[in-house]
């Protein structure tokens, strides 16, 4: 019965924060291919915001951008070029 005084203490780590991937001055656009590509995975997958670290918007954003760069064939809908290897 006898509890600590502190039972929900914050632990003090240091954590450099991190610099956002996308900054002020990039538009987020189906034509802006080195940053839609920032945000795929090797497979071709859209990444997750988590993953991102991106606000809800901008990860909206960023999604449809991709989308429309798939459509217009500016990216590829499924990157398999693992099996070719072979």
């Amino acid at each position: 019965m006898n509890k600590s005084k502190r039972p929900f203490t914050k632990s003090k780590r240091s954590f450099r924060r991190r610099l956002p991937p996308i900054q002020s001055g990039n538009r987020i656009d189906y034509r802006n291919m080195s940053l839609i590509s920032r945000f795929i995975s090797e497979q071709g997958k859209i990444l997750s915001r988590r993953v991102n670290r991106v606000t809800l918007k901008q990860q909206r954003l960023i999604t449809i951008a991709i989308k429309q760069a798939r459509i217009l064939s500016l990216l590829p809908f499924l990157n398999n070029q693992k099996q070719f290897e072979r």
